[in-house]
């Protein structure tokens, strides 16, 4: 199937992801990734007006290992890092 017809964002910033949320609010989803929610919104299970990407948006994909702590961006890929 063909997912229903949707506007698709791709920001370069922390910035510009948080002003299409708030501008679209509960209309908008977020992507890192996409491997479960394009499937669904093919399907039309998931009904999305608004994607916003976040691949070009940076230290999306950092790993950062503190002393008693572990950060993973939405985009980090841990199969890789360890």
């Amino acid at each position: 199937m063909i997912p229903a017809a949707f506007d698709y964002y791709r920001p370069k910033d922390m910035d510009g992801v948080l002003s299409l949320l708030e501008e679209h609010g509960d209309d908008a989803r977020v992507m890192a990734g996409g491997h479960s929610l394009i499937p669904m919104m093919k399907l039309r299970m998931a009904d999305v007006l608004h994607l916003i990407d976040l691949q070009d948006v940076g230290g999306m994909s950092d790993i950062e290992v503190g002393s008693d702590s572990i950060r993973i961006g939405a985009l980090g890929d841990i199969a890789e890092s360890w």
